[in-house]
């Protein structure tokens, strides 16, 4: 591509982005004296008449909804190349996936700003369009005069006339955002495309992660406990596979949402946070020759609430990493047959005591007053952002309701089987907000080997600990994901990682 300086009028500043059909430019319109956004056609595609008249089908789309709730486009024009580009507002406030950089948001937030996102697609609904392709990255932020956060629609590279989508059109969209009928080519859509998208996007503002395949999605609520009922309800509904079932548009979806957002629905309360073991039945006492022998099954008990233990704070420092949040659901919202275990043993050799999950598959050694509550039932890899599934795996802690919130000191250790994808990768991704990075290093003893990451000085005055393990002798799988917590410093995860145990499946 040729070096720009200018187009028109437009001084060029910065590269905003680059996609597979054009890059964007950060621009000064030096007659209004103002920021623009320029969008310019990719070199490669200049002589493709088909992908040009897309190009600018967008500019027309983007003028045709006419609304301040979608990106506007100020001017069109050509380069001396003919290589066309059109003129828009700059969203100075990045976009939504800028914000989940730092964690799931908090639940009122993500209503309101899902609602607002609903709100613009309903506006290019009033104007015949549908965007087939509503993400985090194109919903955009723009701060007005008055510093209110405005929500704008981008990106209608996809979009297309209701008229036209309502006949056989071609597959569009994202994975994870994209409703079935537009996974396949021929299906004509219609407005309620859009809804599962933006029910994608208030899913991922809320969790952290993108939903899975259309039918296969976890309830968001598994995965963020202080959701509330009503609004895993909402999302749920437009996340429908049959579109039948979805809200009937974006606006009624939007509306459901800002009252949501205004009187958000809790979890009942049926326990004090304060005592979490009055959730917890304590079985008969067993032999401590074998430490396995003392996780016996309580008796199926309503659980102490999550939602308290998991209340949001102000700002950053009470965000926790999606991971967080999807291990918090899976480790302390018991439920029914697969509840948390109340431990009684007698400390091992050491003061150290082995725990194993409910299959026998996964097994390490911990403190001793580490191991007062067990939850065994193993986990879902979808939490980490693998393939979804159920894999063996175990958490351990002296207070396991404590688990989501960084403000509350805790000692424990969650253990999750993969069999598939990389584990390393997602560790690497990890962070976790008002704690700070104390860098890492590499773990190997006769069975693992596999980054250390550190996070010290959280909230509660305590360490996180995020390893990923992959056989010692080069083996793909499986590969092992462990957080600790730790009150104090981190200088048990190490020890615990040696201890590690894993059987060969079906043993």
């Amino acid at each position: 591509m040729h070096s720009l300086e200018r187009i028109g009028r437009y001084r060029l500043e910065r590269r905003l982005g680059s996609g597979a059909f054009a890059t964007v430019w950060l621009a000064h319109d030096e007659e209004l004296d103002a920021p623009v956004a320029v969008k310019v056609l990719a070199e490669n595609w200049a002589h493709r008449l088909d992908v040009r008249e897309r190009f600018l089908s967008e500019a027309r789309l983007l003028r045709r909804a006419g609304s301040s709730r979608v990106v506007q486009v100020y001017d069109i024009g050509e380069l001396p190349d003919s290589r066309p580009y059109f003129v828009m507002e700059y969203a100075d406030g990045g976009t939504l996936a800028d914000l989940l950089a730092d964690g799931p948001l908090p639940v009122p937030e993500a209503l309101r700003l899902t609602a607002l996102a609903a709100r613009s697609a309903a506006a290019l609904h009033e104007a015949g369009i549908v965007h087939r392709d509503i993400k985090p990255t194109n919903v955009l932020l723009h701060t007005a005069p008055d510093g209110d956060r405005r929500v704008l629609l981008a990106d209608l590279g996809l979009a297309k006339s209701l008229a036209q989508a309502s006949v056989l059109t071609l597959a569009a969209g994202s994975a994870g955002y994209q409703p079935p009928e537009q996974a396949e080519p021929g299906e004509g859509i219609d407005e309620r495309a859009d809804v599962y998208s933006l029910g994608a996007v208030g899913y991922e503002l809320v969790t952290g992660s993108v939903p899975g395949q259309p039918g296969r999605v976890v309830p968001p609520g598994r995965l963020r406990p202080d959701l509330g009922e009503a609004a895993e309800r909402a999302l749920m509904r437009a996340l429908e596979p049959d579109r039948r079932r979805r809200w009937p548009g974006a606006q009624v979806f939007a509306d459901e949402l800002d009252r949501l957002a205004a009187a958000p629905d809790t979890p009942p309360t049926p326990h004090s946070p304060a005592d979490p073991a009055s959730a917890l039945a304590p079985s008969a006492p067993h032999s401590a020759a074998d430490p396995a022998t003392a996780l016996a099954p309580a008796t199926p008990a309503a659980p102490p609430s999550v939602a308290v233990r998991a209340k949001r704070l102000d700002g950053v420092r009470g965000r926790l990493n999606a991971v967080t949040l999807a291990l918090a659901a899976l480790l302390a919202a018991a439920v029914a047959a697969a509840g948390v275990t109340l431990l009684l043993h007698r400390p091992g050799s050491a003061g150290r005591t082995r725990v194993a999950d409910s299959t026998g598959r996964v097994s390490v050694e911990v403190p001793a007053d580490w191991a007062r509550q067990l939850r065994d039932s193993g986990w879902d890899p979808a939490a980490l952002g693998l393939a979804a599934g159920h894999e063996p795996g175990l958490g351990v802690a002296d207070d396991l309701t404590a688990w989501p919130d960084l403000t509350a000191p805790v000692d424990g250790v969650f253990v999750g089987l993969s069999e598939h994808g990389d584990v390393t990768a997602r560790v690497d991704a990890l962070t976790h907000s008002g704690c700070h990075y104390a860098g890492g290093h590499t773990f190997a003893d006769t069975d693992w080997r596999g980054p250390v990451r550190v996070w010290t000085g959280c909230p509660d005055g305590g360490s996180v600990t995020e390893s990923a393990l992959r056989p010692a002798d080069g083996a793909a799988q499986p590969q092992v994901y462990v957080q600790v917590r730790r009150r104090g410093d981190n200088s048990a995860p190490d020890g615990v990682l040696r201890s590690l145990r894993v059987s060969p499946q079906g043993s």
